[in-house]
């Protein structure tokens, strides 16, 4: 795998940034959930880049992007996403999402089919969610902010596993220690008004292949079904013993699961 190397440009005055492998071949686009960051896709870009295009966005308020937009609406993430498609030529892509990321790609692909070559969704629905912004708030502040070290960290978020390895290197470092490298008003804020209300239209829209992920103790279960009902052409797979960040708790099936789906697009 060949070094990434960060884009940075501005959108309407906003600064943003991604990661892009560089290689050739179809493109690969992934999209963060909140308070993620894009590099936490690098072990999944690791094995893909070697046959696909792989790029990771660091969405606005998020990393070296823009921390406190003023714009953080649900089009706002959208044309982000839209402009590095367009920029990089990356289109017709191949989108990945979780979570808050996986709403944005949904609505790229409905409202943008001219750039969205495939869709994934991983643990992410259409329903309208109200009660996760102060979820996410609550768990957010119970961070023991500054860390104080790499440490400190990874035994906060439990030890040295994948996932924990992930949120920690998220952080970033400042003299008094280690911090979040976002503002939570700001993103809950974006939270608040992607979940606050449902997208099943835009899902509805949607023509092109689509495969839906979800952890089997992931949060994403009680709609998966109405998900299947409202677009019948998409698949739909089941990760054991996954929560909501599947890709960080089961890295070796999620590579599987897409890979297989990659596999048949190329056919």
């Amino acid at each position: 795998m060949g070094t990434p190397r960060w884009h940075l440009t501005q959108r309407e005055g906003v600064r943003l940034g991604c990661l892009d492998w560089g290689r050739s071949g179809t493109s690969v686009v992934f999209l963060h959930g909140i308070a993620g960051y894009a590099a936490e896709w690098e072990e999944t870009a690791s094995w893909l880049s070697h046959a696909f295009r792989v790029v990771a966005i660091e969405q606005r308020g998020h990393g070296r992007s823009e921390r406190e937009p003023d714009d953080v609406s649900p089009g706002a993430f959208v044309a982000d996403a839209e402009m590095w498609v367009e920029r990089l030529e990356l289109a017709p892509a191949v989108v990945v999402g979780q979570s808050f990321g996986g709403l944005v790609a949904i609505l790229l692909a409905s409202r943008r089919p001219d750039v969205v070559r495939a869709l994934v969704v991983v643990e992410a629905t259409p329903a309208l969610d109200a009660t996760s912004p102060a979820v996410v708030r609550g768990w957010l502040e119970s961070w023991p902010v500054p860390f104080a070290s790499r440490e400190a960290a990874l035994a906060y978020f439990g030890g040295d596993t994948a996932w924990a390895r992930a949120w920690v290197g998220g952080l970033e470092e400042r003299p008094d220690g280690l911090w979040p490298s976002f503002a939570p008003d700001v993103i809950v804020a974006a939270l608040t008004e992607l979940s606050g209300r449902d997208w099943w239209d835009d899902w509805g829209r949607i023509r092109c292949p689509v495969l839906v992920v979800r952890g089997a103790e992931g949060t994403a279960g009680s709609a998966a079904q109405h998900m299947l009902e409202a677009l019948p052409t998409a698949q739909t797979v089941e990760v054991e013993e996954a929560g909501h960040d599947l890709h960080l708790e089961q890295p070796r099936r999620w590579r599987q699961v897409l890979a297989e789906f990659l596999g048949t697009l190329e056919r």
